[in-house]
């Protein structure tokens, strides 16, 4: 088992997985580490992500800690074995790791959901729209942050340019359509690329309209990201604070009925890009 310069957010998550599947038995760190021949340590340094683990290994733990999902342990293992650094490493040192993690995760889902009420998804910022969303969001950050932020949202597209795209729906409160970041010309052009993103392979795009009935009136920034199984869905939730990462089961049922209520607010994907050209066309 190598040490990794920094515990990748999947490496991190298999740790975790195989913490609980340890937990359920239970079994101690000492008698699962006797199990591979070595010390508890072992076990402590791979279930904090801090060691990568062999696939055979992974398989060989499930089978003594009992787990009976197969599909669950299939994508633990599937996790294990992969191998190399991702465009997002470029990042390294420049950004910070929690930046570093959300490409990650996006980049091995099966699927993605995201929630805005203020701005229009990251994703599907033009560039010039998130340099001002970021200047705003950090007055003091240098030229070279900014454009590292930049660029990095930027490269987060590549989930859309595979040959079998995943399916991404983006639930947007008009308000955002309607903020100007920069300048309204900065603005309208967003909102042309966003029409353009709403006719890419998978993306659904609906706009949660200010006279939906029973609104909350409250939409935190939240992006679902769905595993290979759902066990290994990740919600992430941005605040002024960062971003927060979470994947027990109760928040993910939270955030799946959370979602899916914004979902019963908003408008169909067609009435949605109806609303958005209007709302472009309005100068």
């Amino acid at each position: 088992m190598a040490s990794a310069r920094r515990p990748t957010s999947r490496q991190a998550r298999l740790g975790a997985e195989l913490r609980k599947l340890r937990e359920a038995v239970p079994m101690s760190g000492a008698k699962a580490a006797s199990h591979l021949g070595g010390e508890r340590s072992l076990i402590s340094h791979v279930e904090a992500g801090r060691w990568g683990i062999k696939p055979e290994r992974v398989q060989f733990l499930a089978t003594h800690y009992g787990a009976t999902d197969k599909n669950l342990v299939d994508a633990l293992v599937a996790m294990a074995r992969e191998r190399g650094d991702g465009w997002w490493d470029t990042f390294n040192g420049v950004l910070p790791p929690a930046l570093l993690e959300l490409a990650e995760i996006e980049h091995h889902a099966t699927s993605l959901r995201t929630a805005q009420a203020l701005i229009v998804p990251g994703i599907f910022q033009t560039e010039e729209y998130a340099h001002a969303v970021f200047s705003t969001a950090n007055p003091n950050a240098s030229d070279d942050e900014l454009s590292a932020r930049v660029q990095h949202r930027l490269a987060r597209r590549e989930v859309f340019d595979r040959e079998h795209p995943m399916p991404y729906e983006a639930l947007i409160h008009e308000a955002a359509l309607r903020i100007n970041y920069g300048s309204r010309a900065i603005t309208r052009r967003q909102l042309a690329f966003l029409l353009e993103s709403a006719d890419r392979p998978g993306v659904s795009i609906r706009v949660i309209p200010f006279a939906a009935e029973s609104f909350i009136g409250f939409v935190p920034q939240m992006f679902y990201a769905g595993g290979t199984v759902p066990q290994l869905d990740t919600v992430i939730i941005e605040s002024v604070l960062g971003l927060v990462f979470m994947d027990e089961e109760d928040q993910l049922e939270k955030y799946r009925s959370l979602f899916d209520a914004f979902k019963d607010l908003s408008l169909e994907t067609d009435e949605s890009k109806t609303m958005i050209d209007r709302i472009l066309k309005e100068g």
